[in-house]
């Protein structure tokens, strides 16, 4: 039982160490006896020790609490005022007479702390005392405060005091604003629309700002009925807080006039220094659309890096291409100001209008690089089979990797155009590996009798990354097809075609006996490469007939083949293999010894568990500890079962 004297005697002592745990201990055993100590402590020059009390305090709370720390507001040590402020807000909701009373105080400091702290009570009862605070308190700061908390207190009733402070000065208009927009009901919207009519240039800022935050319908309405009123910066404020109220998709269900009106606002909008707005402006644009907002859009958008501002340059870019197609991106696109014609590209890869194709093919042959690039990525998107002659065309007469791979990813993965095969084919002995690689999906994509006569054929061709091609074609069309063309390449002079004709029959070995028994036998491949590819194959068939394969896999000359297997088996959880497993926990090699005692715990049966526990208790750290670790997720795994 909890010596109470002890404990008192302690909080006055000298050892600051005790006296910290000793208020820490008040604390918890909620101790109300100590809060006149605790609170003496608050002001002690050691920080732990007024922590500790915090804490103390904070936790034992109630009315003793409430009243024992109130007169520390009128301490001259900032730092102890500052704590009992904050202990106050969190406690002081559990007895508030005191505080009330203290909004009457003669010292107008207190008044305000007081205000403060009663925003933080969360009580409706606080409400009427920063009323009267707010309309009359003689001194301009308690005034702000109280507006401030009723904002904190988000409680409706307090909206018409805070409309009538709107008549107040300046800095407490400010405070009102902020309030009102943090209630956000329909009260508070109603005295900010009030206000709006008396109030200074700045406060109007405000008030919009907050309109624009409470997001309520009735507010778009008013403004937009004002927005040729107000002065340039504020137009565009107002008519971007519209846009955030009603959502950029509604824009279009305004009245002709509204649109306009929205419209121009929003013009001026896209030369406000401030970011947020202009991007708020784009998105009401992409709805509202005109030639003066692409032109001036897209201008912006040629401005911005898109590795230091790629969210801006998007933001941009989609609201372009919402607009659609429009002259002032075909001109960007006919100019030569690279920025404008790739942001126009960029955006009519997104526009779905007919006449884009036909567009960027028209301007294709006079842009620079570049711009080529990117209005062959850009007809991929939007063009279909009108553009067939164009990329066949393209594929004739230019000299670009990238511009080859584009059109070879169009002809072939797009249009599936087996008629173009010759050609796509052609590209199969291009000098770059990047564009045989663009060909060979095409080519696959293409499909077709002739295409695979064409990969057979390269199957026995003299070059090694031909026959490696046409090996990994047949694969992706019809392995099952073409086994024996493929079983052949697993016999081939080059390692590489070998691993790539494991990888294209593999799949197969869950349905085939005959080809199991291809991939287990490259396991007396003279590469390790080819071996390795074999063992990782096998253990991702995950049949219990390749167990006796993975098994012998354990013998080979090349560790990281044994390894392979070790993790296959243990992965399969084999339990035949946990002899064989230990066997390998004492290889000269380190780290197929530790692979060994993974392995174990994967399996995570009771004699590879017995073995773990052997090798837990050995004098090798290492593996000892590797063993531990396996069975701990030995033991976890059984748990969660």
């Amino acid at each position: 039982m909890l010596d109470t004297g002890s404990l008192l005697h302690r909080l006055q002592g000298t050892d600051t160490g005790d006296v910290r745990e000793a208020a820490f201990l008040a604390g918890d055993e909620r101790v109300a006896e100590a809060v006149p100590l605790l609170t003496v402590l608050l002001a002690d020059g050691n920080v732990g020790v007024q922590e500790a009390a915090d804490s103390a305090l904070r936790s034992i709370g109630g009315e003793k609490t409430v009243r024992e720390v109130l007169p520390l507001l009128r301490s001259e040590q900032a730092p102890v005022r500052n704590l009992a402020m904050d202990i106050l807000r969190d406690v002081g909701v559990q007895h508030l007479e005191p505080l009330l009373e203290l909004m009457h105080d003669e010292d107008p400091d207190v008044r305000i702390f007081v205000s403060d702290i009663l925003g933080s009570t969360g009580s409706v009862r606080s409400v009427e005392p920063l009323v009267r605070a707010l309309l009359h308190d003689p001194e301009v700061n308690v005034r702000c405060q109280a507006a401030v908390s009723l904002g904190e207190l988000g409680n409706e009733d307090a909206a018409p005091a805070l409309g009538r402070a709107m008549r107040d000065e300046e800095w407490v208009q400010y405070a009102a604003v902020e309030a009102l927009a943090k209630i956000g009901h329909g009260g508070a919207v109603d005295e900010l629309l009030k206000a709006m009519d008396s109030c200074s240039e700045l406060v109007l800022s405000m008030i919009v700002e907050a309109l624009g935050t409470i997001g309520t319908p009735k507010a778009a309405s008013r403004l937009l009925s004002r927005l040729n009123e107000f002065s340039d910066v504020l137009a565009h404020k107002a008519a971007t807080a519209v846009v955030g109220i009603l959502g950029a998709p509604s824009l279009s269900l305004l009245s002709a006039q509204g649109r306009e009106t929205l419209r121009q606002g929003l013009l001026g909008a896209l030369e406000d220094e401030e970011w947020d707005v202009r991007e708020a402006a784009m998105q009401g644009l992409s709805v509202l659309g005109g030639e003066q907002a692409s032109d001036s859009i897209v201008r912006i958008a040629a401005q911005l890096d898109e590795d230091t501002h790629p969210e801006r340059l998007a933001t941009a870019i989609d609201a372009l291409a919402s607009i659609g197609l429009t002259q002032a991106l075909t001109e960007a696109l006919a100019g030569k100001e690279q920025g404008l014609m790739l942001t126009a590209v960029s955006a009519l890869a997104r526009c779905r209008d007919s006449e884009v194709p036909t567009l960027l093919m028209r301007h294709f042959w006079e842009k620079p690089l570049d711009v080529q690039r990117a209005i062959l990525a850009a007809l991929y998107e939007t063009a279909e089979w009108e553009a067939r002659d164009f990329f066949l065309d393209v594929l004739h007469r230019h000299n670009d990797g990238k511009i080859y791979r584009w059109a070879l990813r169009f002809l072939g993965e797009k249009l599936h155009d087996r008629e173009a095969g010759e050609v796509l084919s052609s590209f199969l002995r291009h000098k770059y590996n990047d564009v045989k690689e663009a060909a060979l999906e095409a080519c696959i994509a293409v499909g077709g009798e002739r295409m695979t006569q064409r990969f057979l054929r390269m199957c026995g061709d003299d070059d090694e990354l031909q026959r490696m091609m046409g090996v990994f074609a047949l694969g992706r069309l019809d392995a099952a097809r073409h086994l024996d063309a493929l079983e052949q390449s697993l016999r081939d002079v080059s390692p590489e075609v070998r691993r790539v004709a494991l990888e294209a029959v593999a799949p197969q070995c869950r349905t085939k006996e005959r080809v199991l028994r291809l991939v287990a036998g490259m396991l007396d491949d003279g590469q390790p490469e080819v071996r390795l590819t074999a063992v990782r194959l096998l253990g991702a068939c995950d049949l219990p007939a390749v167990v006796p394969h993975l098994l012998r896999a354990l013998e080979d000359g090349e560790d990281w083949v044994r390894i392979r297997a070790m993790e296959a088996l243990g992965d399969m959880k084999v339990v035949e293999a946990v002899p064989r497993l230990t066997g390998l926990v004492t290889s000269p090699n380190r780290l197929l010894g530790i692979k060994a005692v993974n392995a174990l715990g994967r399996v995570g049966d009771s004699l590879a568990f017995q073995a773990l526990l052997d090798i837990s208790g050995g004098e090798d750290q290492e593996l000892a500890d590797a063993a531990q670790a396996a069975i701990e997720a030995v033991q976890l795994h059984g748990e969660e079962q």
